[in-house]
């Protein structure tokens, strides 16, 4: 039986965070909300929170930043321990759209092995470089994952099997920063776990704030993209082995 929990990655997004966390509560999932170090204005904003939704929110703190990528693999940790099977991995700022959440759970529990990614149905308010980037990425973990049923690979709206994936984060090595959710990806196929796709809307908000710094985070997913290419290399006849088999 599937216990799902939801993990929240959490940085200086003081003016979304309440919304974001009202929004969640009506789903009835225990929830797991993981600061990466944030500023201290965003001490008494969580610690409210925190105690306010004690029923079902757990406050993990970071004592410093470290990037996205260990804020979620906290998570992940602290939700299996905590007994859940599945966790899903929901931005802070609000930017996802939560009535989808009932179908990603239900994807989920029938595909209970497979990672249900999100796929963006982007609005206007999407900036075109965004959506250049996510199809270049897309592209790459295409190529890492020798498969095309890829859809999106930067999509934070993602439901985890957890067993597995705790594993694998356990290994080391799925990047710590922005490159953290297309890196998990490619290492989950890797490893044999399927990939299932959602698609479902995405909105920027006018006074949103990002957290993606072009040239430092450019750099590293672009290390990353080649890193992974010549894992794959020498993995290929062990994936096409896999998918013959299946």
């Amino acid at each position: 039986m599937m216990r799902l929990g939801l993990i929240v990655p959490f940085y200086n997004h003081e003016h979304a965070i309440r919304q974001t966390i009202a929004a969640l509560k009506v789903y009835g999932f225990p929830c797991w909300l993981v600061d990466d170090g944030s500023d201290a204005r965003c001490t008494p904003i969580l610690q409210q929170i925190a105690a306010h939704e004690s029923s079902w929110l757990t406050l993990i703190r970071c004592p410093v930043n470290r990037g996205k990528g260990v804020a979620v693999i906290a998570g992940f940790a602290a939700a299996h321990a905590a007994g859940c099977t599945h966790a899903l991995q929901v931005d802070a700022d609000g930017q996802h759209d939560f009535t989808a959440i009932p179908r990603i759970a239900d994807l989920a529990r029938d595909n209970p092995d497979a990672i249900v990614t999100g796929v963006p149905v982007f609005d206007e308010s999407a900036p075109a470089s965004r959506r250049i980037g996510r199809k270049l990425t897309t592209f790459w973990v295409r190529i890492n994952t020798l498969s095309s049923r890829i859809e999106d690979a930067m999509c934070g709206f993602r439901v985890y099997p957890l067993e597995p994936i705790v594993r694998l984060a356990a290994r080391g090595g799925c990047g710590s920063r922005m490159e953290f959710d297309p890196e998990i990806l490619v290492r989950a196929v890797w490893d044999g776990i399927p990939v299932v796709s959602l698609p479902t809307r995405v909105t920027y908000p006018v006074d949103g704030v990002s957290h993606f710094k072009m040239w430092r985070d450019n750099v590293r997913i672009s290390w990353m993209h080649t890193r992974l290419f010549f894992g794959m290399l020498w993995r290929a006849p062990m994936i096409l082995l896999r998918r013959l088999r299946s």
